[in-house]
């Protein structure tokens, strides 16, 4: 299958990315970053997560995130959401789309939400009822799709039966997260071919941790497949906090150079992206996996602003 000529990235670092982190986020840096990302031409932007704040604090101002978010016609604003309060949350603070979240390893889904993944798949599904009722998009994601305690451990079949049902329920698009980091391009190929054949007009989403260094050569095998919806995050921010060991998202600057590269177009700026990812370097005082952002600002002399903390 020939590559496609247009893929879209949706950056997930201001919640996959800022969750991960000890250190607090200003609610207006992280608006800040979020209208920069907008500005870079991301298409879609996972802003925040409607979770409890004693399990994730650092999702604690989600609503006003959502609040103070720039009125664009060109970019959508999603949020995740894990249960039904969660929903009740997002539909509050005004969002067209959410993404939802469960595990498709049932141990996974034992040690994280404490149930099996038949129940989970049953609160889901009423959940996406729900966002319809209240005139949502939703995107169903799935976790662990290639593995959860080994690669492949994660049964094929339930994945592909549970996308077909979602499917059938008029989802927006479906998302395959390499949650631990543990696939290889074979497996991209073969699980996203599997899934493919039951998605109908669906489209695919994957959601790839570079955990063991293979984020880049997975998009790849993946665009053979004729996916072209990614998952992103500025920098490679990003992980777990619930999966031992898992580190951050592809980035979205490295993703955008490989793409720009095979000559697939993005619209993404990779230096306005960039100069997003040495700005949250730059407050947090670390330094984050992905590549081309430390390239990209010395490059163009790239300075980070001063930050509303004051540190």
């Amino acid at each position: 299958m020939s590559l496609p000529d247009r893929v879209e990235l949706c950056d997930v670092g201001p919640r996959d990315g800022f969750q991960f982190e000890d250190q607090f986020l200003p609610t207006d840096l992280k608006v800040e970053i979020i209208t920069a990302l907008a500005d870079a031409g991301l298409p879609r932007i996972q802003v925040t997560s409607f979770v409890h704040p004693e399990w994730v604090p650092q999702m604690k101002d989600a609503e006003a995130v959502c609040d103070r978010l720039p009125d664009r016609e060109d970019v959508t604003y999603a949020g995740l959401v894990l249960n039904p309060k969660g929903l009740e949350r997002a539909v509050a603070a005004n969002l067209s789309h959410v993404d939802l979240s469960i595990a498709t390893h049932d141990q996974h889904s034992r040690d994280n939400a404490n149930r099996t993944v038949e129940a989970a798949v049953a609160q889901a599904e009423e959940m996406v009822r729900s966002a319809h009722q209240h005139g949502m998009e939703v995107q169903m994601g799935f976790q662990t799709v290639f593995g959860y305690q080994a690669p492949g451990d994660t049964p094929i079949d339930q994945v592909v039966e549970m996308s077909r049902h979602f499917a059938d329920l008029g989802i927006e698009s479906l998302s395959l997260a390499d949650s631990t980091g543990l696939a290889h391009p074979r497996m991209i190929t073969e699980r996203v071919q599997a899934v493919q054949e039951v998605l109908n007009d669906t489209p695919l989403v994957l959601h790839l941790h570079d955990t063991r260094g293979l984020g880049l050569a997975n998009v790849y095998a993946a665009l053979q497949c004729g996916v072209d919806r990614f998952d992103t995050s500025l920098a490679g921010m990003g992980g777990c906090p619930f999966i031992e060991g898992a580190t951050g998202n592809i980035a979205t600057e490295d993703t955008a150079y490989l793409l720009d590269g095979l000559g697939i177009e993005t619209g993404v700026d990779r230096t306005a992206v960039g100069q997003a990812s040495a700005r949250v370097e730059s407050f947090l005082g670390k330094e984050f996996p992905g590549k081309l952002h430390r390239l990209l600002s010395r490059e163009h002399g790239a300075e980070a602003s001063p930050d509303p903390a004051g540190q």
